[in-house]
């Protein structure tokens, strides 16, 4: 018998929401122009804007939840690594010579849409702050 609790359709909306407004903030902060946010968490241009003004109605896939949780868990390990805002919110936007990102920038490389960049992505940065892969 599993020990994980299914959400009901209600819990599930609301957690959508909230999680959906968050990453919303976290990816305006990169500088994300709306069109990659679309990009990034696979939503539509009329979908993108009626979450934007309530994200409370979002009916988000298990591709879609997962991808926020990605984003969440990118932007917690930027704030594990660096005491400095400006750090955070904008090592998203710098150019990478790592060997993933080929002189791309992590939004460069998540802003593709693919789900396994939002993979790597956070493989890598969470490797920074100490993490184990």
């Amino acid at each position: 018998m599993s020990s994980v609790k299914k959400l009901e359709p209600v819990e599930k909306s609301r957690a959508s929401g909230v999680g959906l407004k968050t990453v919303f903030t976290i990816l305006d902060r990169w500088g994300c122009t709306p069109e990659q946010v679309q990009k990034i968490l696979q939503i539509s241009r009329p979908a993108y804007y009626k979450y934007r003004k309530n994200p409370a109605q979002a009916n988000l896939t298990h591709d879609q939840i997962e991808r926020l949780s990605y984003l969440v868990n990118i932007h917690g390990s930027l704030r594990m690594i660096f005491e400095n805002p400006k750090n955070v919110y904008g090592f998203m936007g710098l150019k990478n010579d790592n060997p993933y990102f080929n002189g791309k920038s992590p939004l460069e490389v998540i802003s593709t849409g693919q789900f396994s960049a939002l993979y790597e992505t956070f493989k890598r940065i969470d490797v920074l702050r100490g993490g184990l892969w």
